[in-house]
């Protein structure tokens, strides 16, 4: 008989940690070689932190390639004690794995993303589908609608996109994100960057800055060229944080939200 939970019910650790089975087939893997292959992960949301992260039982972990942590960090991971470094094929990674200290989990191993935290195992399958940066967290939804609403876009005082065919982006827990037609977009007042973000719901984006010598911080202008199926109606669209410039949607002024991108743009500003 397995022992593996299958009811698909959120649990609480004394620790703060909220958790849950998901039936994902999950693979992680550092370059060619598979060091985690499951088909019992568990969701895990640490306190404070808005996205998930996978535990695996230790039956389905290759064990073989993890050593004790030479140097294991302090005061991460809801105070984990026990981490691991994971050797594979010469090439160590330190504090690559770790167990929470939750008796519920005490069985499971978790991993570090690598284009999450820049260490760890660097590609990860959900059933046949490579999937980035962080689990796809199953009670969050991303909506891609197409509309026909009059949106204005300005950047200190001067309109950068206006346009009656948007595409609106609702992404649970984040505020509404405007996509427009880059032919309804001022692309001379921007500048394109190097900057690239990954996103397990969208894909990789391309970002531009505004070229005005205004208090505005960089990368602010974003884009999807090759965006994942769920969103293809914002493929090669371009969307503006909501939080650094002035959005008007149908005559009226929406508010600039507080989110955690408030904060990480206004430190970009004032590099």
């Amino acid at each position: 008989m397995s022992t593996f939970p299958t009811a698909q019910a959120v649990r609480t650790t004394p620790e703060g940690l909220l958790w849950e089975p998901s039936e994902r087939w999950v693979r992680g893997r550092k370059g060619d070689v598979t060091v985690v292959d499951s088909r019992h992960p568990v969701l895990v949301w640490e306190p404070g932190v808005p996205v998930p992260l996978y535990a695996f039982p230790r039956a389905e972990v290759r064990e073989e390639l993890l050593r004790p942590a030479k140097n294991p960090p302090t005061g991460t991971h809801t105070g984990s004690r026990i981490f691991y470094d994971v050797e594979v094929d010469g090439e160590l990674l330190e504090n690559a794995a770790w167990t929470f200290p939750a008796a519920d989990l005490a069985d499971h191993i978790a991993f570090e993303w690598f284009r999450r935290v820049g260490r760890g195992l660097d590609h990860w399958y959900e059933e046949e589908e490579e999937i980035f940066v962080h689990p796809r967290d199953p009670h969050k939804r991303v909506d891609a609608i197409p509309s026909s609403r009059h949106l204005v876009v300005e950047i200190d005082g001067t309109v950068v996109a206006d346009t009656r065919r948007p595409v609106l982006l609702f992404e649970t827990g984040l505020p509404t994100r405007y996509y427009v037609p880059r032919e309804d977009v001022r692309l001379d007042l921007l500048q394109a960057t190097d900057h690239h973000t990954g996103c397990p719901y969208k894909g990789t984006a391309e970002y531009w800055s505004w070229r005005g010598e205004s208090d505005v911080p960089p990368n602010v202008v974003w884009s999807y060229p090759d965006p994942l199926p769920a969103v293809g109606a914002v493929q090669g669209l371009l969307a503006f944080y909501n939080e650094a410039v002035d959005i008007t949607l149908d005559g009226e002024r929406v508010e600039r939200p507080v989110t955690h991108f408030t904060k990480a743009l206004s430190e970009q500003r004032r590099t």
